[in-house]
């Protein structure tokens, strides 16, 4: 199953990617809590998506319009489908949350989302055809896109001219050579790689025209003892070479930005967003954060890249369904996306907002470049379980770092994503 490629649109990459689901319900789910003069509802939404201020400024406008209050709720990656499945299934969720475009197959098969296009006719209209699709369910809008991002090279401007080096890299070998350069004339570590840092590693299977689900018949199994997916993983093994970071745990645990931060790091690989992380862990940190695109085998193909992103969802079972759609309105007013982008280095949901945005957040900027190198994980409802904790994936490539081969790791790691993919929803 190949993986779509979406070229930039303007400054910036859109991505295709799969749709939220729904009921035809709601309407008999609609409680007395939908009253605009009061009230609280409660948004989830994820660790490091939405900044203080961007959320201080929403609320105020939120309780301004409509005399009700938001409560956010941070939640983090980790978990968060089982813990979403869960809220869906319930009679009192959350009114508004936060779910990853390629998170949302899974939801489809729940029936628990709220149909939103009403919403999508009085405020909707120019949004991104390529990110809206992310959001539409059997012709259905079932949530509304929220933003888009990919990753970037993240680096210590300091650290990198004590080694000498003037100029960022534009090829994948001239990258490794300036991670040695690092390593041999400096103290810091060149790169800060978790041994589990698997949307990068996507990124480098997508890069290498690798495809991590094939078609028999009727189902998908896994593709993942693809020599092309070794080839991946080689990559990844070089870039994990010059990191002391553990082999055993993602890119969050403990937060890779939060390591930067301290100054000892002079590289790593995350979204721009992460740099406001990184700057909350160490306000002086800011002036020596420098980006650029992650280089591939030339200078005019850059690395693959996952795209990923985020849409807002309204439960079918939220009582506050109205105040919900209000919250969303005021989410994604031009004035607030446009401050939510400049904040985080996310590719706002319309692309009339690119122009104002650019030159606001380099990070962004960079992103943009690798954008039409990108794609998704697989787009099917089934590769959600995939994903769930523990992902067998993550343990492949710790098996594959602690010494075992690509073939043998990845026909463990097989076994168990086949169970998964033959589970129905």
């Amino acid at each position: 199953m190949k993986r779509k490629l979406i070229a930039a649109i303007g400054v910036a990459g859109m991505v295709f990617s799969v749709a939220a689901c729904g009921s035809d319900k709601d309407e008999d789910k609609k409680g007395s809590g939908d009253s605009k003069k009061g009230g609280t509802i409660t948004v989830w939404s994820m660790d490091g998506s939405t900044p203080d201020a961007w959320k201080s400024a929403v609320a105020a406008d939120f309780e301004k319009k409509t005399g009700a209050k938001v409560k956010f709720e941070t939640q983090v990656w980790n978990g968060i489908q089982q813990k979403i499945t869960t809220a869906l299934s319930e009679s009192s969720p959350p009114d508004v949350i936060e779910v990853g475009n390629t998170q949302t197959p899974a939801y489809a098969a729940t029936e628990g989302l709220a149909e939103l296009g009403d919403l999508k006719s009085e405020i909707g209209a120019d949004w991104t055809p390529a990110l809206n699709q992310s959001a539409i369910y059997n012709g259905k809008q079932y949530a509304a896109p929220w933003y888009v991002t990919n990753r970037v090279v993240l680096y210590n401007k300091k650290i990198w001219a004590e080694a000498g080096l003037k100029d960022t890299p534009k090829t994948r070998d001239e990258f490794f050579k300036a991670l040695d350069t690092i390593k041999e004339k400096t103290k810091a570590e060149p790169m800060y790689m978790a041994g589990q840092n698997w949307y990068f590693f996507d990124g480098l299977t997508i890069g290498k025209g690798a495809d991590l689900v094939k078609k028999e018949g009727d189902k998908y199994v896994s593709n993942l003892s693809d020599p092309k997916v070794g080839e991946a993983m080689e990559l990844y093994k070089k870039y994990a070479s010059y990191s002391k970071a553990p082999k055993d745990k993602d890119e969050a645990t403990p937060q890779q930005a939060d390591v930067f931060a301290k100054g000892k790091v002079a590289t790593f690989i995350g979204t721009p967003s992460e740099a406001g992380i990184a700057t909350k862990a160490n306000p002086a940190i800011a002036k020596d954060i420098g980006y650029f695109a992650i280089p591939g085998d030339t200078a005019d193909k850059l690395e693959g890249v996952f795209l990923g992103g985020s849409n807002l969802v309204v439960p079918a079972g939220s009582k506050n369904q109205e105040l919900a759609k209000e919250f969303l309105k005021i989410a994604f007013a031009d004035e607030h996306q446009i401050a939510f982008a400049k904040l985080q280095g996310y590719t706002p949901n319309k692309e009339s907002l690119l122009p104002k945005i650019k030159g606001a957040n380099l990070g962004l900027d960079e992103a943009s470049k690798g954008a039409s190198f990108g794609g998704t994980t697989p787009l099917i409802p089934e590769w959600a379980a995939v994903e769930n904790v523990p992902n067998p994936i993550k343990d492949y490539m710790t098996a594959v770092l602690n010494g075992k081969s690509h073939a043998d790791a990845a026909k463990e790691a097989d076994k168990e994503i086949n169970e998964r993919l033959a589970k129905k929803n």
